[in-house]
């Protein structure tokens, strides 16, 4: 069994304004052309717009979003005796809100017509509603496990 490179650790600075790690992450995850001001500032101007419309601070929307989000169980494929065996293995740590922006972004950049800081600031209230494209995709991975909950003696 051929094993993997090792992965280093990334540290990753907390955001200026809050000084918060997540949202240090989440900004460098909408990076573009490394642009940070923009992505800082899409961030930002998404949390006021959430402020805004709910009157709840930005920072807690995004991180009970973010909490809501984030996956208990995740499928990872397993090749046995020349069959692929979709088998589900628990999310732990890191990976779990990695996974968590990763699907917020998706379902962000899937939607059309509007700013993205709108279009982030919709999804994150619909996502700390426990509703919305990200929590969809979570829904269905979950569903997924519980369906090949046969193969977990496979992990």
């Amino acid at each position: 069994m051929a094993r993997r490179k090792r992965v280093f650790k990334k540290h990753i600075k907390p955001d200026t304004k809050f000084d918060n790690l997540l949202v240090g992450k989440f900004i460098n995850s909408i990076l573009k052309g490394g642009k940070k001001t923009v992505a800082e500032k899409i961030m930002y101007d998404s949390f006021d717009i959430i402020h805004e419309k709910t009157n709840k601070g930005g920072l807690n929307v995004f991180e009970q979003a973010l909490k809501n989000v984030a996956p208990l169980v995740e499928l990872k494929s397993r090749r046995v005796g020349g069959a692929n065996y979709q088998v589900p293995v628990p999310v732990l740590g890191e990976r779990r809100t990695t996974l968590a922006i990763r699907w917020i972004k998706a379902a962000v950049s899937s939607k059309k017509g509007k700013k993205m800081a709108e279009k982030l600031a919709d999804e994150l209230i619909e996502a700390s509603n426990k509703t919305g494209g990200a929590m969809k995709k979570r829904e269905d991975v979950h569903r997924m496990a519980e369906a090949n909950k046969a193969f977990a003696h496979f992990a």
